[in-house]
């Protein structure tokens, strides 16, 4: 079954502005979030190949050398599917998007 790459998205200033809200603000949607990643991860179990993580600050390598560097992904997890489509259709309801600060999963295939 072909393998994608869904990496998580989030822009900067939306981490900023969840990170400038109170504790018990960030703690609740927390409350919220965190079960309920873990049961979409468990309704999508027979489609996660690699539950990767959550990632940090970036460093870029180039001819030029290494420096730091800024993009959107601040995680990653790896799905099988039929399709692009059906890969994308297993993230509709994610709590990455519906409920944390995230714009959005970007759904990418493995190509061989």
């Amino acid at each position: 079954m072909p393998r994608f790459l869904a990496l998580y998205t989030m822009r900067h200033e939306d981490f900023d502005a969840f990170r400038a809200l109170p504790k018990s603000e960030q703690d609740a949607i927390d409350d919220a979030g965190v079960p309920a990643w873990a049961d979409w991860e468990a309704r999508n179990a027979a489609a996660i190949v690699d539950r990767g993580g959550m990632v940090g600050k970036t460093k870029r390598i180039t001819r030029d050398g290494i420096a730091d560097a800024i993009n959107p992904i601040c995680g990653y997890l790896v799905v099988e599917a039929e399709t692009s489509e059906a890969a994308a259709r297993l993230f509709a309801d994610h709590p990455h998007i519906l409920i944390f600060p995230g714009d959005g999963v970007d759904i990418m295939p493995f190509v061989t």
